[in-house]
């Protein structure tokens, strides 16, 4: 069973930058998807990114794509979200996810998370 554990949140102005980290142990995730969501208060969980295992094809949601990048590092078991051009209404927590085979849109998808890590964009 794999363990996920985010960091790397904050309090940031608008326009700055974040680095999201997902360390995960247990095992490796060399052969797993990987997602990122987030979660505002009162909202449901929302897509971010994913990144699948066999190829370098990420995947974003349009409210992100340009000022997001999503990454892995297989060889240290991590899983990384840069976040530039930060806006407001990306203040969220923000979770990791892994599921097996291919890279899904859909947290329903996921059965592996992580607690969360928080980010806030003042305006």
């Amino acid at each position: 069973q794999v363990q996920l554990v985010e960091s790397g949140g904050g309090s940031v102005q608008a326009g700055g930058s974040l680095r999201l980290s997902c360390t995960a142990s247990g095992r490796t995730i060399s052969t797993y998807a990987m997602g990122w969501f987030r979660q505002a208060p009162g909202k449901e969980r929302e897509y971010v990114a994913t990144i699948p295992y066999h190829v370098d094809t990420p995947d974003y949601a349009d409210s992100v794509k340009g000022r997001f990048t999503i990454s892995r590092d297989d060889a240290k078991n991590m899983l990384y979200l840069q976040m530039n051009s930060l806006k407001p209404e990306d203040t969220a927590v923000y979770l990791c996810a892994e599921r097996t085979y291919l890279a899904s849109r859909s947290s329903a998808d996921y059965p592996y998370w992580g607690q969360g890590t928080q980010v806030t964009v003042s305006s």
